[in-house]
């Protein structure tokens, strides 16, 4: 290699357009091959370590720590696990700014006189916002020996989905319903889910047929039909009566729908869930109410 195509720390930093300490720390970190040493000992460079350079300030600029740099030059075939990951952090702050941005207009945009009570709402909250509060509201209060797989599937379904681009009225429902789920005492009235275990049923048979008959009716309540006996309410009813170890009779039925009508409710937990989420699929809360309704009218029906 001729002298002209070694250069010292100094020249190799200035042909790059960086400083002599960022050259130094790659170089001390083993990113920069050199190409020789001085007789009194000092690194020399050649083309290779400028172009390695130029790679490592291009990565940079993507915002890639060094550590990832050193994988992506270490192997080949490291870059796409490096880029996926930092998209996925990139992603989570994008997600971050725009709930942040929401929340700064739902401040700007309400009256003075709600301005207090709205910062103390989202300054409650993390950002972005996470739903753990909700999932320990459930766990909280579903039957302590339901199986696993069913409480997974009933807090699973029972959390909404929350937008990554929010609007301002999304991000105060759900601050609301962050404050909602852990208060001391959820709502005036609210004890518990609607769909509580009922006293000396078992808990899993019934949760396990709520699950099938909200499956069932939600093709109903997203198509806008009225409540209607059919499939939906049946497997509803049956939930109940398996729960129990009885027979669905008429009279299983009317007895049933005096024990829904009296349960408590935590409507407003379901109303605040639709107004986050903005989605036209039903809510397990809606869902109920559709199928209480149901059995009401055709009870009625009977009736009359």
């Amino acid at each position: 290699m001729s002298s002209e195509t070694v250069w010292s720390i100094g020249e190799l930093a200035e042909r790059a357009g960086v400083t002599v300490k960022t050259v130094r720390f790659y170089s001390d970190r083993g990113l920069l091959p050199e190409a020789a040493r001085s007789s009194g000992g000092h690194r020399r460079y050649g083309p290779e370590a400028l172009d390695r350079l130029h790679l490592i300030r291009s990565l940079r600029t993507l915002d890639l720590p060094v550590p990832e740099v050193e994988r992506i030059l270490d192997r080949d075939d490291a870059i796409e696990d490096v880029v996926a990951g930092q998209l996925r952090e990139v992603g989570s702050r994008l997600t971050a700014l725009r709930w942040q941005e929401a929340a700064l207009r739902l401040v700007q945009d309400c009256a003075p006189e709600e301005r207090a009570a709205r910062i103390r709402l989202i300054g409650a909250v993390s950002v972005p916002p996470s739903t753990a509060p909700l999932a320990r509201f459930w766990r909280r209060w579903l039957p302590v020996r339901l199986p696993a797989r069913l409480v997974s599937t009933i807090v699973e379904h029972s959390i909404p989905q929350l937008p990554e681009g929010p609007t301002p009225a999304q991000v105060l429902a759900f601050t609301r319903l962050h404050a909602f789920v852990t208060a001391p005492c959820p709502g005036t009235g609210n004890g518990q889910p609607a769909t509580h275990r009922p006293d000396g049923g078992r808990p899993d048979v019934l949760y396990d047929g709520l699950v099938e008959a909200y499956t069932l009716a939600s093709p109903q309540l997203r198509a806008d039909r009225a409540p209607r006996a059919g499939e939906a309410l049946d497997c509803f009813v049956s939930a109940y009566a398996r729960s129990y170890g009885t027979r669905d009779t008429p009279d299983f039925r009317r007895g049933l729908s005096g024990q829904l009508a009296a349960d408590p409710r935590i409507d407003h937990y379901w109303n605040l869930t639709a107004e986050v989420t903005a989605s036209p699929d039903p809510t397990p809360g809606a869902t109920h109410d559709w199928l209480c309704a149901a059995l009401d009218d055709q009870i009625a029906g009977a009736a009359g």
